[in-house]
């Protein structure tokens, strides 16, 4: 019996001796996976870091191009603004028949001026409006063109037939500049019938409006009322 016990004792001692090599192995083994998944971890972290502080650049670099292109739209449209009132202010070039030849005979103004109320007296309408807008183009800002001038011009270029937007170009610069002329009506009456004749009627009934309103004892007035009357009696036949 006492042998049996011995014997019984030292197999459990060798089992528990196996038993604890193992469980040694084993935390050692996990103890290194420990480590190697913090190892792990770390570098991890560390990339997305990096990689959150590269996402935080790019979005900064995206909202600093989208901001420069909003800038660089706003300087073009600014730009074409800008070129759109230039050319608007130099107004519609000469015609191929041109009778001035302004580049041949270098006219002064007072020279082409006094040709262009010559041409006009004689009622060379063509010839006196070519002179007129070319003085307008070659010498803006002569102390020779006055209010008088822009309406000589503008009555010139419509009695010559071919030349409406001289026509506007040269009233519309003389009821912008010289608001308190005598012949501001007289301006907005020929840009009236300007417009009637080219079709735009949108643009002569707001004039008939206006005179209606505040013209209604003038001259212009009896002569758009005319024209008025007879575009309604048109449209009530139609």
């Amino acid at each position: 019996m006492k042998t049996k016990i011995i014997k019984i004792s030292t197999l459990l001692f060798v089992s528990t001796a196996f038993v604890g090599c193992d469980y040694f192995d084993y935390v050692e083994n996990k103890a290194k996976r420990i480590n190697n998944y913090e190892r792990v971890s770390l570098t991890l972290s560390k990339e997305n870091r990096k990689l959150q502080a590269d996402i935080s650049r790019l979005e900064f670099e995206i909202q600093s191009l989208k901001s420069r292109n909003s800038y660089l739209e706003l300087k073009l449209e600014e730009k074409k603004k800008k070129t759109n009132r230039t050319i608007a202010s130099v107004g519609p070039s000469m015609p191929s028949n041109n009778l001035v030849k302004f580049d041949v005979y270098k006219w002064t103004p007072e020279q082409m001026l006094s040709t262009a109320e010559k041409e006009f007296e004689r009622k060379n309408f063509e010839k006196s409006a070519q002179f007129f807008h070319s003085m307008a183009l070659n010498f803006r800002g002569s102390k020779l063109i006055d209010d008088k001038f822009y309406f000589q011009a503008g009555v010139a270029a419509y009695e010559s037939g071919k030349h409406d937007k001289w026509t506007i170009y040269h009233m519309e610069k003389l009821v912008k500049n010289y608001p308190t002329s005598k012949f501001y009506r007289g301006a907005k009456l020929w840009m009236a019938m300007t417009h009637l004749k080219q079709g735009h009627k949108g643009k002569f009934f707001t004039t008939v409006e206006e005179f209606r309103r505040k013209y209604k004892n003038t001259k212009e007035w009896d002569i758009l009322k005319g024209h008025y009357e007879e575009i309604v009696q048109k449209y009530k036949q139609n």
